[in-house]
């Protein structure tokens, strides 16, 4: 797959799958978006290899969706926070989640909720102008150049 091109094309779903499309760096975005910040917890968290994390953290921070800070000296060590980006990708990562829940959510499966009141959360994409869930609209793209 040519990622360069992705990133630059005139689609935005592939600009966006470009940056953050595979499935370790949708799950290290979760981990941030619950509160994960350091290395450690997020190898623990997903039992991935050091080399491949390393890759994914380097790549989000790259593409803008993480920064990466240091917090110690000696020995130097990072974190990596979520930038304004990395936070506005959550709800695509909560929309995703309810979509596979109500598609294959058989057996165990985690839930949203709402941390103050333990609530439920059922995702839904909605038109900004007019509320109507996205899924209720017929579609169709134009592209750069069309009228």
């Amino acid at each position: 797959m040519d990622t360069e091109k992705l990133s630059f094309g005139i689609c935005p779903v592939g600009r966006g799958l470009a940056r953050a499309g595979d499935a370790w760096s949708m799950l290290i975005l979760r981990d941030a978006g619950l509160g994960k910040t350091r290395f450690d917890d997020f190898q623990k968290s997903l039992g991935i290899a050091p080399n491949i994390l390393t890759r994914r953290l380097a790549a989000l921070v790259e593409a803008g969706m993480l920064e990466r800070r240091r917090y110690s000296e000696r020995p130097p060590r990072y974190e990596y926070v979520l930038t304004k980006a990395g936070r506005d990708y959550l709800p695509v990562l909560q929309v995703l989640a309810g979509w596979a829940r109500k598609h294959f959510g058989e057996g165990a499966i985690s839930e949203l909720v709402d941390a103050r009141s333990g609530r439920t959360i059922t995702p839904l994409v909605v038109d900004a102008e007019t509320g109507v869930p996205l899924s209720k609209i017929p579609v169709t793209l134009r592209q750069p150049g069309d009228a």
